[in-house]
């Protein structure tokens, strides 16, 4: 099949998919997997997250962000390697860059309802400011059950894609490892002192399954087509941004693209102003095998990757990101 160079990111209605009409269903899977082999990114609507939820988790983002370094410090626990909690100024750096991204955030991470999975032994406890801002814990674990919901609908598509049962990512993913990220890109304030290749979000590829962004606050999102052109990565209001992760390309032998991305600096004039985003990592369990699938692998397209979990690929990836000795 031809490569399709987009220039913008296509635009897919989740509803189409879960309507029950079995031909609305084909179409978007069709549509799906057309995306996601080419440019790697979707915009959808109809995701399950309101504009109310998306707005009231932002305010009291902004507001935490807000806060003077000392008071968020007390939510940042290096030993937990960003996992949990507040990640503070120059901490995360894209791999192969030598200098930290312009931002600071906070990981909300899964919550395992069924003491009996043994899974729940390996993740650490969410991390919630709720001694100042109460209504953060809500708000945030109402939008990641949100985003992991519509996240495991996409990746049922993606499975009717790829020739597999619908349900083949279900248990998988699981009470698997997702992170919700709040970003706060802050304010450049010396743009004149800034090391030469220092931005907010060097050029990178997303560790996990898919990612799903909940809006952003501001311009500045880009993904690199395989022409090697930068095309700029627009939604609207009502929609969020997909995009396939490391670990779906190389369980799919490369045939699902995860595409390179960045978060450019603003314009001068723009230097002094915020830029917020939350982005929902949607990773399987540790367990899960990235091997390739059988049938994406042929002579045309021999195995490229060898043979790793979930666990350890993020595990490398984190000690990539210097996020883990």
């Amino acid at each position: 099949m031809a490569e399709i160079l987009y220039d913008e990111v296509p635009s897919l209605d989740l509803a189409d998919f879960t309507a029950g009409d079995p031909a609305r269903k084909a179409r978007f899977v069709q549509a799906l997997g057309d995306a996601w082999t080419n440019i790697g990114f979707v915009a959808v609507k109809n995701h399950g997250l309101s504009d109310e939820l998306s707005a009231k988790l932002y305010q009291v983002v902004q507001k935490f962000f807000s806060l003077d370094d000392a008071t968020k410090t007390r939510y940042e626990f290096p030993e937990l390697a960003g996992q949990r909690g507040y990640i503070s100024k120059n901490k995360e750096q894209a791999k192969g860059h030598t200098v930290p991204d312009l931002k600071e955030f906070y990981h909300i991470g899964q919550e395992v309802t069924d003491p009996t999975d043994p899974v729940k032994a390996e993740y650490p406890d969410n991390i919630f400011p709720d001694d100042i801002l109460p209504e953060f814990r809500g708000l945030g674990l109402e939008a990641y059950r949100t985003l992991e919901r519509a996240g495991q609908t996409l990746l049922r598509a993606a499975a009717l894609y790829l020739g597999l049962a619908e349900n083949y990512f279900d248990d998988k993913i699981r009470f698997g490892n997702s992170i919700l990220r709040a970003i706060h890109y802050f304010p450049i304030l010396e743009p004149d002192r800034l090391a030469p290749d220092a931005v907010r979000a060097a050029a990178h590829g997303d560790i996990n399954l898919i990612t799903l962004l909940m809006g952003a606050s501001a311009d500045g999102l880009q993904v690199l087509r395989r022409d090697g052109k930068w095309i700029p990565i627009t939604a609207l209001p009502e929609q969020i941004v997909v995009n396939v992760g490391d670990m779906l390309e190389r369980h799919t032998n490369n045939r699902l693209k995860s595409t390179i991305h960045r978060v450019v600096n603003p314009p001068r004039a723009l230097m002094h102003t915020s830029r917020f985003s939350m982005p929902f990592f949607m990773h399987p369990r540790s367990e899960m095998s990235l091997a390739a699938l059988p049938n994406c692998v042929d002579e045309q397209h021999p195995k490229a990757y060898p043979d790793i979990t979930a666990g350890e690929f993020l595990n490398e990836r984190l000690r990539e990101l210097k996020l883990k000795a």
